[in-house]
């Protein structure tokens, strides 16, 4: 099996690599280098219109579309409704403890809802 895909690792490689140098050349179809082509062509001549057949008919002429104003229309949008006030956030305290919730963890006799100083006190720093 080892031998196998080995073998056909080889052999994709040695196609890649003798790919590479084909494309590299010049090619009359790849517009690569130059030279003179010389060719027969036999039949009618480019001044012969049987092949593509006659004139076709002129374009339409082009008339603008027309221009329609139409009047300011009556459409009252009604604004956005207010948002409602934010309920007033709480700190928890506890008398047993005299302390506040994420110091104190538990209070034995229950919390008691406080509405926040509107500055609350710096922490002082040690």
């Amino acid at each position: 099996m080892y031998r196998i895909a080995c073998g056909i690792f080889a052999l994709t490689v040695a196609l890649m690599v003798n790919v590479l140098p084909a494309h590299a050349r010049g090619g009359y179809y790849g517009h690569h280098g130059g030279g003179v082509r010389f060719g027969v062509h036999v039949g009618p001549g480019a001044w012969w219109p049987g092949w593509w057949g006659p004139y076709g008919y002129g374009y339409y002429p082009y008339y603008p579309p027309p221009v329609i104003v139409q009047p300011p229309s009556d459409l009252y949008v009604e604004p956005a409704p207010a948002p409602e006030a934010e309920e007033p956030r709480y700190w928890y305290y506890c008398k047993e403890a005299k302390g506040y919730y994420p110091d104190v963890k538990k209070c034995p006799k229950g919390w008691m809802k406080v509405v926040p100083p509107e500055n609350p006190p710096e922490e002082e720093e040690e």
